[in-house]
């Protein structure tokens, strides 16, 4: 049970960050907001997010969008009407209203201060901030156990990274009852945690404020030429004048190290990905007492059809809808309504809803988004400067295949065959 069911949930209001452009999640942001891209073959990456609040006993929340939001709305619509609004339960989308500005948000700061109004109205004790970009578990109600022990006006979520990658992140200084006496955005030095070589204390992009504080500060904030961040500009003010507190974060018991993905970036989303797909996965989707809620299209059950003992499935998650017609599929995720037919390979792939392979086709370490059909005999990620010419290829090599490409045929080696036939129960997703 969570810890919040000792406590009065109405007490914290909840308002997830989901307006960023995720420029280096392009194409896969080309249509879509950041938080709603597809992970993990069924889910959309805020349906974690929102299922920690769920499961936390979290029922207000309020999620901040701007950048491509149609998307991101639509799959709260349907997947998440989970609450009573009888009891005051909801999670609603939030456009910028423009009420304190008459421009978009300018930064994280900026998005709570042009929504003070939704505070106000509200009126709650604490205020959690939360991202929707990352994969992670974490009960929120233990945390604000944590900042109400420590009587403090900001609590940061922190986890332990290594100094190389404690450049990428907002870095908290402790002392020894875990108050924060220095935080630095993205530093070129990193402080390390003392007694812990090697180590840095790195925000998550969570925080639990008191409201009174944090409407004060963001407030400020506005009247000064800033970046109007939380990580760069409002936490460092904050340091010498208010209670800052870092929470360590703990994940899963039993973890060695607890599991934060920030998959902002198109090598770390794949990565993230591919962890699903390990025989024992780092992050659990399996865990009755933590369901990973999310917009549940009705599908028939996956289907897998051998053709001349050709066709198998190693180490690699399938969807409701899937059609695996006797090719071969290898550490991979395969999405709802995709159609793998006979003698292609897949592997080390992201192949999105409503993707068709065609026979003989090749598909290796690459992300296909939604309802792109790869012709007979087409190759990807077998010859990179080729794929440099038509697609994005990242640093590590990972083919990224936008939205519903259309494809060339290309002429066959493997002489005459049958023609690749449509999913029978293929429709747009």
């Amino acid at each position: 049970m969570s810890l919040y069911g000792r406590t009065n949930s109405h007490e914290m209001l909840t308002l997830l960050l989901a307006g960023g452009q995720g420029e280096r999640l392009y194409p896969l942001t080309r249509d879509r907001a950041k938080p709603a891209v597809p992970f993990g073959g069924m889910y959309r990456i805020i349906d974690f997010t929102l299922s920690n609040c769920l499961n936390s006993g979290l029922r207000q929340v309020y999620v901040l969008t701007q950048y491509k939001s149609l998307s991101l709305e639509n799959h709260i619509r349907r997947g998440w009407h989970l609450f009573n609004h009888a009891l005051d339960e909801f999670i609603v989308p939030i456009p910028p209203q423009q009420r304190m500005s008459t421009s978009w948000y300018q930064g994280t700061g900026d998005a709570i201060y042009q929504n003070i109004y939704t505070l106000e109205r509200h009126r709650p004790r604490h205020v959690l901030i939360l991202s929707g970009d990352h994969v992670y578990k974490m009960d929120y109600a233990a945390m604000l156990l944590f900042h109400c022990q420590c009587e403090a006006d900001l609590t940061v979520a922190c986890i332990e990274v290594d100094e190389r990658e404690g450049r990428n992140f907002g870095i908290a200084s402790v002392d020894a009852e875990m108050r924060i006496r220095r935080f630095q955005e993205k530093p070129a030095a990193p402080a390390t945690i003392p007694n812990r070589p090697g180590r840095c204390l790195a925000s998550m992009g969570i925080y639990i404020f008191n409201t009174d504080i944090l409407v004060r500060r963001v407030s400020e904030d506005a009247k000064h030429q800033t970046e109007h961040d939380f990580g760069k500009n409002i936490i460092p003010a904050m340091i010498d004048s208010d209670q800052v507190f870092a929470y360590p974060f703990r994940g899963e018991s039993g973890q060695e190290r607890p599991y934060w993905r920030d998959i902002g970036r198109i090598d770390a989303y794949y990565e993230a990905n591919m962890d699903l797909c390990a025989a024992e996965p780092p992050f659990n989707l399996y865990d009755p007492d933590w369901p990973i809620w999310t917009d549940q299209t009705p599908a028939p059950p996956a289907k897998t059809v051998s053709a001349a003992d050709q066709g198998y499935v190693v180490d690699s998650l399938i969807c409701s809808g899937a059609w695996l017609a006797g090719g071969r599929v290898e550490r991979s995720i395969i999405s709802s309504y995709v159609r793998v037919d006979s003698f292609s390979e897949v592997r080390d792939s992201i192949l999105m809803a409503g993707v068709q392979i065609g026979q003989h086709a090749r598909v290796h370490r690459a992300i296909i988004d939604k309802d792109v059909r790869v012709p007979p005999g087409y190759e990807i990620g077998c010859d990179l400067d080729k794929d440099r010419e038509h697609f994005t290829v990242t640093e590590s090599g990972i083919v990224v295949v936008p939205k519903e490409m259309e494809l060339p045929e290309v002429k066959s080696s493997h002489g005459p065959k049958k023609s690749t036939q449509t999913h029978p129960i293929s429709r747009k997703t």
